[in-house]
This record gives C-alpha cells, structure tokens and sequence, in this order.
C-alpha cells in the first residue's frame, strides 16, 4: 500500500500527465532514463506533462548529455530542430525516469534577495548590486527526486527560482550581448538549511544552500527561443498542496542580462552552468512563526511555461 506521502506525489503527477498535450513547438531539451536503456540518453518533452522523444535514437552521433550536448552549440541544436519538425516516436511519460537537464556543471551561481516583493518581506532594502553566492553540482538532483533532510539541520525551508542555463562560453560579457550566452531555462528549487544560512558557518550561506538533494531541477531546460519573456512568467510554490509563494518574475531587482554581465566579470561562464535567479516572498523562514520542511512534505516549484517539479522530502 502507498503511504499518504507517496500517494500525495503519485496524484501530483497523474495531474501533471492529464493536462493536454498537444504537439510543442517549443524546445524541451531533457534528460531522461529508462529500464531498457544502459545509460541516459537525452530527449524532448512533448510539452509539458508530455511524453518524450528520444534524441539519441533519432541520431545515434549525438551525445549523451546535456553538457555535450551544448557545448557543441549550434551542431547538435540543429539535430534537435530537425528532430521537433520529424513526426516521431513518443515515450509515455509513465515509462520514463527525468533527471536533471543539467548535471555536474562547472558552476552554480545564486544570486539573494533578487525580487521586489521578497526585499519587502524581510523589510530591507533591494540591492545596489547583485549578492551571490553558490552552491556546488551535488546538490542537483531530478525534477522528481527525494530532496534528505539533514540531521544537522532543523530549519530547511523552501525556495521557487527561475534558473537560466548558459549555452555559451564567455566573459566580461556585455549585457546587451548576454541572453546570447543563454541555452534556456528550468526550473529550481533552492532548498535551503536557514540555521546554518543565517547563524552557522559565520553567516556565509554557502554551507546552509549545498548540502546533497538541496537543488532540485527541471523538469526541461526550455530553450530561450521558446520563452516569449523569461521576466514576465507566473512563479509559484506548493507545500502539501498549499500555495506559499506566488509572484511574477517581472518582480526581479536584477534581469537574466544584468546577472550575465555583473558575473562574468568575475568568473567565466561555461556551457552547462546555472544560474539561479532568486526566489520571491513567501518562504518559510520569515511566517509567523516561522514554518520549516518536514518528513512527509511535498514540495511543488512551478513557472508558466516551463513546467513543475514535485520533490517529496524524506
């Protein structure tokens, strides 16, 4: 028999696999498994809460993962137009396992206090400049996995972000040059330990954001031509089916090609690397009292357009 827990994430997906799916247009670049496959492969998804069509057996010479798979650029993207354009074979949804678009990545960069309305909440002032920080690859895990809560934190909380995945190197970027450095986007959950966050660690937040499962992503990188206006999408986050964040990613202080511009200067930016854009209000933390993840949760970080991950916390 399933557990409350476990039924609660299968309705969760039968919701997600009953919207329509009619034939996308749009570029949904995944990373999946099956029982029968040896390894990953990667596909698109057919829309969101559709099946997917696997790239790797429509060509055989493309690689297997994302990384590759963008940083051979415009090579291996015109495989996956032809691809979208073909009629093809389309993998039930129930038959596949999602993983991360993007795994091991050079870098995940996260930026703080990025939206309007989450600056309010916590009653200080929006940022001069971007603040940011990290998390590092080990975190990330698929758009339906387990997110652990450690033993050494009593305080994990929630955070809805829009990420942006670069498609090509650069540095000292230009914003005006910016979203041309951009593959797509997903969606992410910054699952954060606020003890070590805020009082641990000597306050650096780096240790409170990295712990493993702490990243979760997906359910597809939508690429940025298939995205009218990255800074005009609903956004929002479920806890055991309550809304506790809603917003628009209009509300954000600083835009995808600021955040390009302001980081490259720093470091250089590689295919394959994230960057999280920030959360709006409505986590945990600042409720009062302040609410935290429990075992048994079920988490739910949507964006219009993109699509929503479920991650059950165990």
């Amino acid at each position: 028999m399933l557990s409350s827990g476990r039924r609660r994430l299968f309705s969760a997906l039968l919701q997600v696999q009953k919207r329509p799916c009619q034939p996308s247009r749009d570029m949904r670049l995944v990373q999946f498994q099956t029982r029968h496959l040896e390894e990953p492969h990667l596909g698109l998804e057919s829309g969101i809460g559709g099946g997917v069509v696997d790239l790797n057996t429509f060509d055989p010479t493309l690689p297997k993962t994302m990384m590759q798979f963008l940083e051979q650029g415009e090579t291996t993207l015109s495989v996956a137009k032809r691809a979208l354009d073909t009629q093809l074979p389309i993998l039930p949804r129930s038959q596949v396992t999602f993983l991360a678009p993007v795994t091991r990545p050079d870098k995940v960069v996260c930026v703080g206090m990025n939206y309007a309305d989450h600056c309010k909440e916590q009653n200080v002032r929006v940022p001069k400049e971007p603040i940011i920080f990290s998390k590092f690859s080990s975190s990330i895990v698929g758009p339906y996995d387990e997110i652990i809560l450690p033993p050494e934190s009593e305080e994990v909380d929630w955070e809805v972000e829009l990420a942006v995945i670069i498609g090509k190197k650069g540095k000292h970027i230009k914003a005006t040059d910016a979203m041309a450095h951009v593959a797509g986007f997903t969606v992410a959950h910054d699952v954060s330990a606020r003890d070590w966050q805020m009082r641990r660690n000597g306050k650096q937040w780096l240790l409170g954001k990295t712990f493993d499962t702490f990243c979760p992503l997906g359910p597809a990188l939508v690429t940025r031509d298939s995205i009218a206006d990255p800074h005009n999408l609903k956004i929002c986050c479920r806890v055991n089916g309550e809304e506790v964040q809603s917003s628009n990613t209009n509300q954000m202080v600083f835009k995808t090609e600021d955040l390009i511009a302001w980081v490259s200067q720093f470091v250089t930016l590689y295919p394959g690397d994230i960057i999280l854009t920030g959360t709006p209000p409505g986590v945990g933390v600042f409720r009062k009292p302040p609410v935290f993840l429990k075992k048994g949760d079920e988490v739910q970080c949507e964006i219009e357009d993109i699509g929503v991950i479920i991650n059950k916390v165990v």
